[in-house]
């Protein structure tokens, strides 16, 4: 059965924590298989997803919920040190799962070259070594861009590419989309390159559209012009109305494909995640967590494998 879990963002302000606390512990009552937190441009939230990892870690052990956090840890502008240093402080708060992102500069600070990582590859490597030196055998994700990313030369070179990076992790989680379609193309071209490791879609409710959208031009990712303009023009309990129907649609889509997962990108927003879900009804994810964790290294090595070998190329990742 299809797993769920949800994304985060840090807070930036105090309160915001305690409203973003309130989301946790309101999701949590949906039993996710794990949580994810995301990590700005260049490392630029690191102190405040830091914060926001440990809070949500504290919130789940002081719970009956139990289930794994995930970080995103970026590389773009980040030395062997501090990533290190911030693995240390996660291994030390019990977290075992981790997102590893290239990541995007801030804009005039960072270029691609900036730091001791370039590739998402030399991160994901990095952290294996760290694992090995702390005693953590971290189940590391890695993101997949199903309509290509967007500084891909071309579709087949970014094939090859995430399938070199599927072969060195775990799963992988993929941007948001709007269209099935996207999904199923990139998991078909995958499985031509001998990659089966599972890839879980990212499901986004719009109760944003200018932000989303911001998000999509940055990722390379086609906004539906006809759901734009009928979220633009309402607000309010309407514009959440039609976010949750266009996501629970593609959700419920998406498995009957039988994915392996949806993940749902939150906002923060727990009405939108709730809205989605209910949409959808009962029975439509497990209802394991706890020990035994799904989404440790040894489950997830069931679920498929990724060797590309000759196929894939022995190219560098992009960067993300």
């Amino acid at each position: 059965m299809a797993t769920l879990s949800f994304e985060y963002f840090p807070p930036a302000t105090a309160e915001a924590r305690q409203s973003a606390l309130r989301t946790v512990a309101r999701l949590a009552g949906h039993r996710p298989d794990f949580v994810s937190v995301t990590y700005g441009a260049g490392g630029s939230d690191r102190h405040r997803t830091r914060q926001m990892v440990f809070d949500t870690v504290s919130w789940h052990t002081a719970s009956r919920h139990r289930c794994p956090v995930m970080p995103h840890l970026t590389g773009i502008g980040h030395t062997r040190a501090e990533v290190a240093a911030l693995l240390a402080d996660y291994v030390a708060v019990g977290v075992s799962h981790i997102l590893v992102l290239a990541g995007d500069p801030r804009p005039g600070e960072f270029d691609v070259g900036d730091g001791d990582f370039r590739y998402a590859t030399d991160l994901l490597s990095f952290v294996r070594e760290e694992g090995d030196r702390l005693g953590v055998d971290f189940t590391i994700a890695v993101a997949a861009f199903p309509e290509v990313h967007p500084r891909s030369p071309d579709r087949v070179t970014d094939r090859r590419h995430l399938a070199d990076k599927l072969s060195m992790s775990d799963l992988g989680i993929t941007q948001f989309f709007f269209d099935a379609d996207h999904h199923r193309r990139m998991v078909d071209e995958l499985a031509d390159l001998g990659c089966t490791t599972p890839v879980f879609p990212g499901v986004i409710p719009v109760t944003n559209p200018a932000s989303v959208a911001r998000f999509a031009a940055m990722n390379g990712t086609e906004v539906p012009a006809d759901l734009w303009n009928r979220l633009e023009s309402v607000d309010g309990a309407e514009r959440l109305r039609i976010a949750c129907d266009e996501a629970a649609s593609l959700a419920d889509e998406l498995l009957a494909d039988e994915v392996p997962g949806i993940h749902l990108y939150t906002l923060n927003v727990p009405e939108a995640a709730e809205g989605v879900l209910s949409r959808l009804g009962p029975g439509r994810f497990g209802t394991t967590r706890n020990p035994p964790d799904p989404f440790s290294r040894q489950a997830i090595r069931g679920r498929g494998s990724c060797s590309p070998g000759g196929s894939a190329g022995s190219s560098p990742a992009l960067n993300r």
